[in-house]
């Protein structure tokens, strides 16, 4: 009887053993197997390294090291929708388990799958375009993180009367194929009466009618530009600057890229943020949670940067209440 009894606890304590090492084997096993994430962006420009750089070490952090236990494969746009869909398609083909995309690359990313999970770094309106169900409760296989809440755009305008304060017309650069092109310009219209400005939009099609707009605008006085964003503004970002700059008008911009290579001002989301913040959400999902259930958040950093330079240049005095606020002053 002693030695049943001692051959019967000998076995429950090496099956207890057992037990207990399988759940660390089927994690080490988890562990060991390489995920794979997509990243879909546009040109690889400076902008985008920074921001692309931002989101991998923060994915780091996180215990996901490139070409250790995560594969990252980058495919970026040449700014043309055929390349778009074709980077989109070679992404899906290699079957990752999360794909992230900046700005335009969450529609053509949504044309291309409606099973592989996506986190958007930044999109303008996805609710309005029809990319997710709700901010709250996405619904879809996408989430991520909105590029601007539509009141900013009236910051817009009240900074550029506050740095030119003769200004009495102002011309909006935006996308009339987009959402959000037609909801920037409405909030802008909604305070141009209190501000005292009179505002008109130029839809952005091609370059020379770009040209050709600005040109005829600036034939009158007491004008500005503001650039929301857009693809297109994106695109004609050195024209709609050397424009600016040849007719002497002050000009918003929504990101700061334009501000160094001579735009005056810029007020928008930290997009280099935005993307420190989609990879905690890459994270998760590698992690098993979906898209579905995981609220599309509003930017949390917004920078306003400042060219004195460009500003000196066009004659305009920036106030020194606008230069205390800014974050960045390049001179």
């Amino acid at each position: 009887m002693q030695f049943d009894h001692l051959k019967r606890r000998e076995f429950i304590t090496l099956l207890g053993g057992a037990t207990a090492a399988w759940p660390l084997a089927a994690r080490a096993q988890q562990r060991e197997r390489v995920r794979k994430v997509g990243v879909l962006s546009a040109v690889d420009d400076q902008n985008n390294k920074l921001r692309l750089a931002a989101f991998q070490q923060r994915l780091q952090q996180l215990g996901w090291t490139d070409g250790n236990d995560v594969q990252i494969d980058y495919r970026f746009a040449e700014g043309t929708l055929q390349s778009y869909r074709k980077d989109a398609a070679e992404l899906v083909a290699l079957a990752p388990d999360v794909i992230l995309t900046l700005g335009r690359a969450l529609e053509v990313m949504l044309q291309a799958t409606r099973t592989v999970p996506i986190v958007f770094a930044y999109s303008a309106d996805p609710v309005g375009a029809g990319f997710v169900e709700s901010l709250s409760r996405p619904g879809g296989n996408a989430t991520g993180f909105l590029l601007f809440e539509y009141d900013l755009s009236a910051k817009w305008l009240e900074l550029l009367k506050e740095i030119a304060p003769g200004t009495t017309r102002a011309l909006v650069l935006r996308d009339p194929t987009a959402m959000a092109g037609i909801g920037q310009f409405a909030v802008i219209q909604s305070v141009a009466r209190s501000v005292g400005v009179e505002v008109s939009p130029l839809n952005l099609r091609d370059a020379g009618e770009t040209e050709r707009a600005v040109t005829a605008f600036a034939r009158s006085i007491n004008g500005g530009l503001i650039v929301t964003a857009s693809v297109p503004a994106t695109i004609q970002r050195d024209l709609i600057v050397e424009l600016a700059a040849r007719h002497r008008l002050p000009a918003v911009y929504w990101d700061r890229f334009f501000v160094p290579s001579g735009g005056l001002i810029s007020y928008g989301a930290d997009l280099v943020d935005q993307c420190r913040r989609a990879a905690s959400y890459v994270d998760r999902i590698l992690r098993g949670e979906k898209p579905a259930d995981l609220p599309v958040q509003a930017p949390t950093k917004y920078e306003l940067v400042i060219n004195l330079k460009t500003a000196k240049t066009a004659g305009i005095n920036i106030p020194a209440t606008v230069l205390a606020r800014a974050d960045e002053v390049i001179e």
